[in-house]
């Protein structure tokens, strides 16, 4: 087979300094790099402000983060692009285009790239657009949910992302209810393929939830309670995954005990509201899970509950799913891609009284962790991976 050269450009991917981050884009593009049907290569750029701002955290622990690496076989190349924190979001594309074009150029004239991906929409994806016109190749991008629902709404990423999408040769979305969302901003519907997450079965697998409970009690991180029902709520802590309104709902779930697995910048916010609630006795912060202890967390909880306000897929709600762990979300994104059955969880209002409700209802008919972990059993990360490679082969005409 005439193998296609791919490279695969993301500004979400794990370093050493940031092990977890960008994860399922490394779980992703891992799982293609095994299949050996498609020669790639990876380049994750690393924004990094002027000094003296670089010496400060998260921005220092860059230093560690090698210039090249390894992926299943794959090359990863980690070239740094001057980051502006906070103001300088809009005009990303433009410089991670200044930092790699050099390495890519490089690479192109040693042996020459069929494609050029994107795995985030931006500022990942005018990047892409720009590199891959300046080597007269095609290019594709993916969007997630919050590449679209968030830079979406700024007129200048927009513009770009527009111009990106128009001259691709196809798009990726995680979910149809995203691929409608990307149509709704003008990009061409008939050029994107839903393309869902994947997950690792063998890592995430239900457990019994007593079992799992006094497993995660026990290991000093966690120190989960014993007893009592337990809703977890995973991600990052940050306004747009709403956890206030899980803690509001408290209010109308006694008994019920609540743990967030993550960590932010809105930590501080939540831990006063459940103190002005006065349900801080029954809120756990558990900060970063690592990614060895989630499983046990998830299988050891009744629910998980995440309010997003907005999402593609969320691969929070397929980890849960394979634990045997129902879901409590709004609307959003595929949320009615993923809950199919009411084994599943329930899809609510974005309210506290919703999310009390709904919580409520699948304590009241707990289903087995067994029935829960059937509805993730169509996402794998083999299955996402043969689904990119023919893509890609595809947009690359081999």
């Amino acid at each position: 087979m005439n193998k296609p050269r791919v490279l695969s450009l993301s500004t979400l991917f794990p370093t050493p300094a940031r092990p977890g981050f960008g994860k399922f884009v490394e779980y992703s593009l891992g799982a293609v790099a095994r299949r050996g049907d498609i020669d790639l290569t990876v380049v994750n750029p690393i924004g990094v402000p002027p000094w003296p701002l670089s010496r400060r955290e998260p921005y220092r622990t860059h230093d560690s983060a090698p210039q090249q690496g390894e992926l299943q076989g794959a090359t990863v190349h980690y070239p740094r692009f001057t980051l502006v924190p906070r103001f300088g979001g809009d005009s990303n594309a433009g410089r991670i285009v200044r930092a790699v074009m050099p390495l890519v150029q490089k690479l192109h004239a040693e042996r020459p790239f069929d494609l050029i991906d994107a795995q985030f929409f931006f500022p990942d994806g005018p990047a892409v657009a720009e590199i891959a016109k300046r080597l007269g190749l095609p290019w594709s991008i993916k969007a997630r949910g919050a590449d679209i629902h968030f830079w979406g709404r700024r007129p200048a990423p927009l513009a770009q992302m527009r111009a990106a999408a128009q001259g691709a040769a196809g798009m990726l979305a995680v979910s149809g209810a995203l691929k409608g969302d990307m149509a709704a901003l003008g990009m061409p519907g008939e050029r994107i393929t839903v393309h869902y997450t994947g997950i690792d079965h063998a890592r995430f697998t239900p457990l019994p939830r007593t079992q799992a409970r006094i497993l995660v009690s026990a290991v000093p991180e966690l120190g989960v309670w014993v007893k009592g029902p337990l809703v977890v709520v995973t991600g990052a802590l940050i306004e747009r995954k709403g956890q206030g309104l899980v803690i509001e709902a408290l209010r109308h779930l006694p008994g019920v005990h609540l743990a967030f697995a993550g960590a932010g910048p809105d930590e501080n916010a939540l831990r006063a509201l459940a103190a002005r609630l006065d349900v801080e006795e029954r809120v756990q912060f558990l900060g970063q899970v690592s990614h060895d202890l989630l499983p046990q967390l998830l299988s050891a909880a009744n629910v998980l509950a995440l309010p997003s306000a907005s999402e593609g897929i969320a691969n929070a709600w397929i980890e849960a799913l394979a634990c045997g762990t129902p879901l409590v979300i709004p609307d959003i994104g595929g949320a009615r891609e993923v809950l199919r059955d009411p084994s599943a969880g329930r899809i609510v209002e974005r309210t506290p009284q919703a999310i009390a409700a709904g919580i409520a209802e699948v304590l009241a008919n707990q289903p087995d962790e067994e029935t829960v972990a059937a509805n993730s059993q169509r996402f794998s990360w083999e299955r996402n991976a043969e689904e990119l490679a023919a893509y890609w082969r595809r947009l690359a005409g081999k």
